[in-house]
Formats: C-alpha cells, structure tokens, sequence
C-alpha cells in the first residue's frame, strides 16, 4: 500500500483523536524564529540509537531495516547535525515504512503473546482493556517520559478503531502503534525546561529531558524503568540522585556501546558509506573487509578504554587490538585460528610487538582506507583528517583553481613515490601553506596503501616514513604515532567532541566548570569514562549556553 494511502487510512480510523498527525508539521519545521533560544532544543534519534531503542523496548529479535533519513555532520559529529537539521518528506516517509516493519513484527504469532503482555477477549475486535495495558507500558519508554490520561486514551481509541474497521485487535494495536513510532515525541529528543526552584526567574531542563540525555550519552539508548524513576520522584534534579545514576550507568556493561557510539561519530565511521576501492588495484578490499575495519578500531578502544581504563593517549601506540583472519591477511599479520575453526570473521586478540608501527589505531584500515581515494593513498587527505577529527584544528579548503596533475598520475616515471609527487605539487606556491599542515604526517603512514595493506615500496622504492610533526621530528611511522600521543591537543579536541556529542554547543572555554572537567580528566590518566562521567555531572550539561558559545568557531 503506498505511503499517502496509509496516512489516509490513519486519518479516517483515527481521526479527530489521533496520536501522530497533530504534530506532524515541528517534524518540517521553517527556519528558527528570532525568539527562538540560542541551543539546540530537539536531537534526532541517530540509526543507531533508533534500532538499539527498539531493541530495549521489545527485545533484539525485532530488526529495524530499511533507509533513514541522512544524517548531516556539524562541527565534526552526527550528533551535532542531527540538533539541527529537519526531517524532510521523503524522510518521513522512510521513517513510516521503518514503522510499519517494526510493528508487523511486535504483533506476529512469534512475538505477540510476549511484548503485548495480554491476551485480548477475542482476536477479530477491540479490547480496550488490554491496548491500554500495552500502551501505559511501552508509551513511556517510547516517549521517555510519562504518558498524559488523554494521550493514553488516544492511544487506545486509535487501536479501539483500528480493530473495528479491520476486525483484527492486532492490527488495530498496530497501526497505533505505528502512530506512536513516526511522532516526533519518539523521533526527536526534546530539551524541555521547567521553572528552577533554587534559582527564582531562572529555568532548567527537566529531569525527563535529563534522563534522556544521560541514556542516550552513556548508553546509547532510552532511558531504563531505574532511570525514568530517578526522574520521576525528583532525584535525578539533585547532586547525590544525579551522581548515582551517572555511576550506575557507567558500571554497566552497556557503558561499552555509548562509548562506541561516540567514537564512531568522533571518527566519522559514517563516511564509509562512499567508501569503495579500484578491484584492479585492491582486490582484497572487501564489503567484508571494510566492516571489519570499522569493528576493529571500536573493539580495540573499547577494550582500552572500558575494560582496562586507559589512558586515552595509548590508543595512538597500544600493541593491543583484536583482528580476524581476514584483517590479518590485510596487515601481513601471521594470526592463527588457536580453536582450528578457521573462521574468518572470528574475533583473535593479538598483540603487535614493542614498536611495530601497526600499533594505534591510526595504523588500522578504518583510518588509513577511509582517508584515501579509491586508486592511490593521500597523505594530505589523512593529514587533513587527523588535524580536523583529532585534533580540532580546520584545515582550509583548496582554491578552486589548483591543479593536482602530479598527485593524481602515478605512472610517472620521475615521480616514483606518493612523496614525490607530493613534493612536485607543493612546489606551486598556492599549495605549499596548507600542505604544510597535512602533509608531513600523512607521509609517516605511507606504509599503508588506500585499502590499509602494509607496504615497504612503492614502485620498487622504499618508502621514507619520516617527517616533522608540529615540532617533533619522527624517523618513521612508530616515532609519529609517539608524537601524535603526546600532542597537546589530542586530550583537549576529544574532551571538547565528547561535550559537543552530549550537548550539541561548544564548550565555553573561560568556564570554570569547564575548567573543572578537563582537570579531571587529566587527573585521571585520560580516563574516558571519567571523562563522560564529569560532563554528565556537571551543571554546565544541562543550561543554556551564552550566544557566544554557540557562535561558528
């Protein structure tokens, strides 16, 4: 059945009571009026957090496919964009047939019986009595906050009609619920604020917007039953009832896939979308391989920084990550399958030695692929990325007029190596400011080609891996990697991204309480869970930031 003849058939069974339609319209909004506060008051659910979220309210069998709306980046992360970019048509309508899978699913005989949590009196018709058991228990966890007496009834009525019209209490439920998923009370996270006690005049958020923003931060998800209690009974406005959920949070396992989520946006993991590689040139890169590339890197960080409580710097050199056969292939790596299973895609923790310049995950394919063009490498694509998703720094954008005639003919008999074309092209004066600021680390890992294969020549000539980075000179790739861990700025850029992905502003830089959580965090060892733990403690999370913060830096 085609999208405009559902919402049709929604409107007549739901009518004037309906749930999703009445609020329809904030889905598109116009531009932001001159009234309108200066920080962001609504975050789209990421693809992530939209599947992890169903998965928490009726179970890991229900799957979520199909094609969301796309995701725009905004100072370096998803998570930014996703505050400010609107749901578009075509976006409603992929969030409408997403919906209808979900809710087939949560009614079919496989999983009815346990999600609905009832059984009605008869199956072809309406049983109010038992939509309004389902819907006072997942409409809150669908919401992230409690349901009013009337948006309950909606609820009810809605599938009440649906029943009667299809003469099936399962369809009915259905297609309320559907309802329910493509509201942008489910879509969108809201930053609602209520009158502050403790400062007359003054607001705060309010502890179910809270709630939110801690799940979705911490854990990647909507907020627990434990959760939205703590907001509820008031405890969460308060520093000891903040502090113990926050802990809670972080103690579970769960903790594991915040951390991922956030270093996957970090890492701009989502540009592998249009990641593909020349079959001539690259034959083993793989769809395989390039999934396990993006798996590796966040297994390796969340080994490091969940389990073992790491210093965030080590990442840049640990020897410690996780490869499957496949991948050891890729890195010239002899891993052996110790279970003599011989699986491929089976996870082996190895460990490289002392030095070896596969250490960090700057040497693993999920940074050395994603920032090469389909043919050749680019130091000056992977310089550019470590400098802007590193370290915070902004890279100019080439003029339009440059010419890259030299960079781009690898057949050139003169110009053997990446580095030798590369010099040729900085020899343009145009080129030579910018390429100062990429180029001498994207060299450091030219033993890496576009697929993230390990090397030692290219055209049969050694390649020098040593450089100048910011002052630290490296005579190969294990020395840059040092270098890159002991960068002053590798600690401060992924403070200032972790508060930018809970908050949606950047921090303000002569605040104390901003001040407070960075020495913290150095106080810690660069301890990234204690990291996330001050920015969801502090009071500057949940206020509205000055109009200077939110300015374009």
């Amino acid at each position: 059945m085609k999208f405009i003849g559902r919402k049709t058939l929604y409107s007549l069974i739901i009518g004037a009571s309906a749930i999703a339609y009445t609020a329809i319209p904030s889905l598109g909004a116009s531009e932001p009026a001159a009234t309108d506060p200066p920080f962001p008051t609504s975050q789209r659910l990421s693809p992530s957090q939209y599947k992890q979220t169903i998965a928490d309210i009726f179970g890991e069998s229900i799957k979520v496919s199909g094609r969301f709306e796309p995701e725009q980046r905004d100072r370096g992360l998803l998570a930014v964009g996703a505050r400010t970019t609107n749901v578009t048509d075509s976006g409603f309508q992929a969030y409408d047939e997403i919906a209808r899978e979900v809710t087939a699913q949560v009614v079919d005989l496989k999983h009815r019986s346990a999600i609905i949590g009832c059984t009605p009196k008869s199956d072809n018709r309406r049983d109010d009595s038992c939509a309004r058991a389902f819907f006072t228990r997942v409409g809150p966890l669908l919401y992230r906050r409690p349901l009013t007496r009337d948006e309950i009834g909606n609820a009810v009525q809605a599938a009440g009609l649906g029943a009667d019209k299809l003469k099936d209490f399962y369809a009915g439920v259905r297609l309320s619920l559907e309802g329910m998923l493509i509201s942008p009370e489910f879509l969108l996270r809201f930053k609602k604020m209520e009158p502050d006690p403790a400062n007359p005049g003054q607001e705060r958020i309010n502890a179910y917007s809270k709630a939110a923003a801690l799940s979705y931060f911490l854990w990647n998800s909507t907020p627990d039953q434990d959760l939205l209690e703590a907001a509820k009974n008031g405890s969460l406005n308060n520093r000891a009832g903040l502090e113990l959920q926050v802990n809670r949070l972080l103690a579970s396992p769960r903790a594991a896939d915040g951390v991922r989520a956030f270093f996957a946006d970090f890492l701009g993991f989502s540009e592998f979308e249009h990641v593909s590689k020349e079959a001539a040139f690259f034959p083993n890169y793989t769809a395989t391989i390039k999934q396990q590339a993006q798996e590796q890197t966040l297994r390796t960080i969340s080994d490091h920084v969940v389990n073992q409580h790491g210093d965030y710097r080590d990442l840049f050199t640990t020897p410690n990550t996780f490869l499957t056969l496949d991948l050891a292939s890729l890195y010239g790596v002899p891993l052996v399958d110790t279970t003599d299973n011989g699986q491929p895609q089976r996870w082996i923790k190895y460990t490289y030695p002392q030095g070896d310049a596969r250490s960090g995950i700057l040497s693993q394919a999920s940074f050395t692929s994603l920032w090469s063009p389909s043919g050749r490498t680019s130091p000056t694509s992977r310089g550019k990325a470590l400098r802007e998703l590193l370290l915070c720094q902004i890279v100019p954008a080439p003029p339009g007029n440059v010419e890259f005639k030299f960079v781009e003919d690898t057949t050139n008999p003169k110009l053997k190596t990446t580095r030798d074309r590369i010099t040729a092209h900085r020899s343009e004066a145009m080129c030579a400011g910018c390429h100062k600021l990429t180029d001498p680390q994207g060299l450091a890992l030219e033993n890496f080609d576009s697929s993230g294969q390990l090397r030692s020549k290219e055209n049969g000539v050694a390649i020098d891996a040593s450089g100048e980075f910011d002052g630290v000179k490296f005579s190969g790739t294990y020395e840059f990697l040092q270098a890159v861990r002991n960068h002053k700025q590798v600690t401060t850029c992924v403070a200032q991204r972790a508060f930018e992905y809970e908050t949606g502003y950047t921090p303000p830089r002569n605040d104390p309480r901003w001040t407070k959580v960075q020495e913290s965090f150095a106080a810690s060892k660069y301890d990234v869970l204690e990291l996330l733990r001050q920015i969801a403690l502090s009071d500057l999370s949940y206020s509205s930031p000055s109009k200077t913060t939110t300015a374009s830096r």
